[in-house]
């Protein structure tokens, strides 16, 4: 029996936001990308460790190889991955979410144009997202699924030949996701991560750099404590703000949102109120909290912020998948693998996924957010809000948190993350 390897290779990042008229299309990517970001955060590093992935990263390059499963598989890769039974919904949303980031980038342009006029950011949003099949030549991929890669998700079909040349075919992938992040995320794939007998690498890459808003003074930057793990105390760089953000408190933790400019993308803060309450705070997380909180009240605060910087090594998220459920799509147990809908399955020829490695970086600073693994009428300010003489509310973020990268409209959080060490 010859198994021919499906891989799946993916750097995360950021992105841009999508206009608030296309929401209702972007509900089931978004529930997607949130709910099975949850189910992996838990599972990407051990609790007292920073943590970061790019969920839409991920569901990018498993949409697509989605779209080839049939039978068992399929049922299980839907089930895992929070799709609906309508998977033309389903690509009908991510294909929205590729259009809304190609508007939004277009009309971020405008928006700095205005903002320099009165002293704002003058550095765009920039974007880039891209998908690509490299897939063995002369190999009978099905002709519908190679034109629902490319017409859904952008992703063109380069022929290659992993028989004779897996390690310069390696080479090149890294090469060119290195290009698309900007050197952000390089060596995605490790020597021997492709073979002779892989027939089609599935690759997503994603860069975003944005700048806040408005930006926090570098003045404003001091020394403040922070509890790693929520017991050791130790002084890192805060940024430091008095102004409106978003915000709502209830029972157990406090969230903080953050805009970019343009106001359609966020930074989420998830505060839990105990030092020591990040894992509590974790287990009540839900794809409804993660809704809930994208659009809370705006109070003015004074916010202390810590600088971070996140740089997790390459994740193989094969296992964690399999104990997810989803166990065919890496022929658990052996002869059950089914991608009929990729390339005919034959007895003795048919494709499994063999890997599925995702590599993330993000920077947190004065000056906005740089991550790699991501309207209608826009205004600078963050929000309006109503005079109010009461006190500013104070937020000190020195003890672990969750964070995400957050489309306002959706509630989808494109990148999710835990700090628990800031240095």
């Amino acid at each position: 029996m010859h198994l021919r390897k499906l891989g799946l290779f993916l750097c995360g990042v950021t992105f841009l936001p999508l206009a608030s008229a296309l929401a209702d299309d972007l509900s089931v990517a978004a529930n997607s990308m949130n709910a099975l970001g949850i189910d992996l955060l838990a599972r990407v590093a051990k609790p007292d460790e920073n943590a970061l992935l790019s969920p839409y990263s991920i569901q990018s390059a498993l949409a697509m190889t989605y779209a080839g499963a049939a039978g068992e598989t399929k049922a299980e890769m839907a089930k895992v991955l929070h799709y609906p039974e309508d998977e033309a919904a389903l690509h009908r949303s991510f294909a929205a979410f590729s259009r809304g980031m190609a508007e939004a980038a277009v009309r971020s342009q405008k928006v700095i144009l205005e903002s320099e006029e009165r002293g704002g950011p003058s550095e765009p949003l920039t974007l880039e997202v891209a998908n690509r099949l490299y897939g063995q030549s002369g190999y009978d991929f099905r002709p519908e699924f190679l034109t629902l890669t490319k017409e859904i998700y952008g992703a063109p079909f380069q022929p290659v030949d992993f028989i004779k040349n897996a390690e310069k075919i390696r080479s090149e992938i890294n090469a060119w996701v290195a290009q698309r992040t900007r050197d952000r995320i390089c060596d995605l794939i490790a020597p021997g991560g492709l073979d002779e007998k892989t027939r089609l690498a599935l690759v997503n890459a994603v860069y975003f750099k944005a700048p806040w808003a408005k930006e926090f003074s570098k003045y404003g930057t001091k020394p403040k404590t922070f509890f790693v793990g929520g017991t050791q105390k130790i002084e890192v760089p805060t940024m430091q703000a008095q102004r409106v953000f978003g915000y709502r408190h209830q029972e157990g933790f406090t969230a903080v949102t953050i805009r970019y400019v343009g106001g359609e993308l966020q930074f989420l803060v998830l505060l839990p109120d105990k030092q020591y309450g990040l894992a509590d705070l974790e287990k009540r997380l839900t794809a409804q909290l993660l809704l809930d909180c994208a659009n809370p009240d705006p109070a003015e605060l004074i916010l202390y912020l810590p600088k971070f910087r996140i740089e997790p090594p390459v994740m193989a998220l094969a296992k964690e998948l399999q104990s997810l459920g989803m166990k065919t799509a890496f022929d658990q147990p052996n002869g059950s693998a089914n991608f009929d809908r990729m390339a005919p399955r034959k007895p003795n020829d048919y494709l499994y996924v063999s890997a599925v490695f995702h590599k993330t970086f993000i920077a947190v600073d004065e000056e906005g957010t740089e991550a790699a693994a991501a309207t209608s009428v826009v205004v600078l300010a963050a929000f309006a809000v109503a005079q109010n003489p009461s006190k500013p509310i104070e937020v000190q973020v020195d003890r672990p948190f969750l964070f995400a990268i957050q489309h306002r409209a959706s509630g989808a959080c494109l990148f999710l993350g835990r700090v628990v060490d800031p240095r």
